[in-house]
């Protein structure tokens, strides 16, 4: 218990120390400061803060419950990932960039009006609170009670456990996103994304170890040979994530999450310029291919292990087989790892957040000429409210019937089709116009509810993104025809900072090229 507790005091309070250091210069007390690092991040600093936003423990517990009892098809969630961090370089971001931008629906504002960007401002808070930020408290309680075992320790149930894990783990992440704003996020997320890429690989690579004799390829091929229909990645046409969503929802799913959602996206507006920008979303996308060995691979291996034992309950998998592969001097440091991949996406979140709310709705609906210490100061406060009230609603994800990820993913598509949708049709097509905007996100959102939540359609919701998505372009073409206004006509003036990066379209090549290859060779 000594080397654990030491292990993970040890690399968490390194972090902070760390972090605290770097930051000490530093000025926060203006919006841009705080809320844009001071438009001081460089690419592999932009790279680091992604994977960890977008890394936590529902990957961790989520995915590798979901890939022991569905094989490998669920590498789709990552591999494509690539190819849409490709897109958003290319394509979205020197926009973006270019247009000045804090937020995502401050480009609605200036592609269609003030009242779109005022709904998707308070959409995507919802988002936040209601499922991003309560899943990543609960499956981040379950990892750290897996390994501390609180509730045996303090003789108390496992669920009150859990709910001090999730208070405790709250309030630290909440103290990053409030007392240093995106830098301090970024920071410390790229000391935290070392660590889960360390503290990650060592499950496979030690169990792979101890089941190869000591040889890992060996041991590879036995969890291969054990089921091999695990490891076919285009997967049965009735299964958990068919191969089909790749051409229906599952890209546009991804291309709003790594080029337009707000909690990623912050990262690359923080950017010292364009060029560092786009490295950055390259650097994630060269990283996003080999997440797999993190949160794929450890649950086809437990599947070796436990068999089908586990089938009703996958979210449990990954816990057991860092209890039953690592060494116990290691469990203080993979601990830390995971408090560090919780930590980072929750504060990430958070800040994100809070900038939504300051610039969004604040500034631009209650005081628009606030002060910028005063806009910093009401940043920290609805972070501390948004800690509170996702702290709140962490307990009540237990039990999800088909695993935390896939809960994740299907009620994010309530919010995320819809401004994809808009968004897309904003960059794309000039037609397109404010009253067609909200007609299109009014009704995809009604649209995801009734036929995801409330009639029984017999359709995978990556398929209804799909359809919702094409409904959606067909209406707003529909009623912008009905009801015309002049086509939007944008004014872009490029400066040196705006100059994109030399070799932004020959990488984006390849890890389009290394993702075809990943399907080819696993099929």
């Amino acid at each position: 218990m000594l080397a654990t507790t030491l292990g993970f005091f040890g690399f968490t309070f390194f972090v902070i120390f760390y972090t605290v250091y770097k930051l000490r210069k530093d000025n926060f007390k203006t919006g841009k400061g705080y809320f844009l690092a001071g438009k001081s991040l460089t690419g592999p600093i932009i790279a680091g803060s992604m994977i960890l936003t977008n890394i936590s423990t529902e990957h961790l517990i989520g995915m590798n419950g979901s890939s022991y009892k569905n094989g490998i098809i669920v590498i789709a969630w990552e591999v494509t990932s690539a190819i849409a961090l490709v897109i958003a370089a290319v394509f979205f971001l020197p926009r973006f960039i270019r247009m000045g931008l804090t937020t995502i629906p401050e480009f609605l504002e200036k592609r269609f009006d003030s009242f779109t960007r005022s709904v998707v401002a308070m959409l995507l808070m919802l988002s936040f609170v209601i499922t991003l930020l309560p899943i990543v408290l609960y499956s981040g309680a379950i990892n750290i009670e897996s390994v501390f075992e609180f509730s045996e320790l303090f003789e108390v149930s496992k669920n009150r456990a859990l709910f001090y894990t999730i208070l405790a783990i709250g309030g630290i992440g909440s103290l990053y996103a409030i007392f240093g704003g995106l830098k301090a996020v970024a920071y410390s997320d790229t000391l935290n994304g070392i660590g889960l890429m360390l503290g990650g690989l060592l499950i496979p690579a030690i169990a792979l170890y101890q089941i190869g004799d000591g040889d890992i390829l060996g041991g590879l091929g036995t969890v291969y040979d054990f089921a091999p229909d695990k490891f076919n990645i285009i997967g049965k046409p009735d299964s958990v994530l068919p191969f089909s969503v790749l051409f229906t929802g599952l890209m546009i799913n991804q291309i709003y999450f790594w080029g337009m959602n707000q909690a990623i996206i912050q990262r690359a507006f923080g950017a010292k310029n364009l060029a560092e920008a786009q490295k950055g979303l390259i650097y994630t996308g060269v990283l996003k291919l080999l997440v797999p060995l993190i949160i794929v691979l450890p649950g086809l291996i437990a599947f070796y292990y436990f068999k089908d034992a586990y089938y009703d309950t996958p979210d449990l998998i990954y816990p057991m087989l860092v209890k039953k592969v690592l060494p116990t001097y290691l469990y203080g440091f993979f601990a830390a790892v995971i408090l560090g991949a919780v930590l980072s996406t929750f504060n990430s979140v958070l800040n994100s957040a809070s900038t939504v709310f300051c610039y969004d709705i604040y500034k631009k609906l209650i005081n628009k000429n606030v002060s910028e210490s005063k806009l910093v100061r009401y940043g920290k406060l609805v972070s501390i409210l948004l800690a509170i009230i996702s702290i709140t609603v962490a307990p009540l994800v237990a039990y999800a019937p088909d695993g935390l990820y896939f809960l994740l993913q299907e009620l994010n598509g309530i919010f995320f089709i819809p401004i994809s949708s808009i968004i897309i049709a904003g960059i794309f097509v000039k037609q397109i116009n404010a009253i067609g905007a909200k007609t299109g996100l009014f009704f995809g959102f009604a649209f995801y509810i009734l036929t995801t939540f409330i009639l029984d359609l017999d359709i995978h919701f990556v398929h209804l993104w799909g359809i919702e998505f094409v409904l959606n372009f067909i209406i707003m073409l529909i009623v912008s025809k009905l009801y015309p206004s002049p086509d939007y006509t944008e004014n872009i003036t490029e400066n040196i900072d705006d100059k994109k990066w030399s070799l932004v379209n020959k990488a984006g090549i390849t890890l389009v090229v290394l993702t075809i290859l990943i399907y080819v060779l696993l099929s």
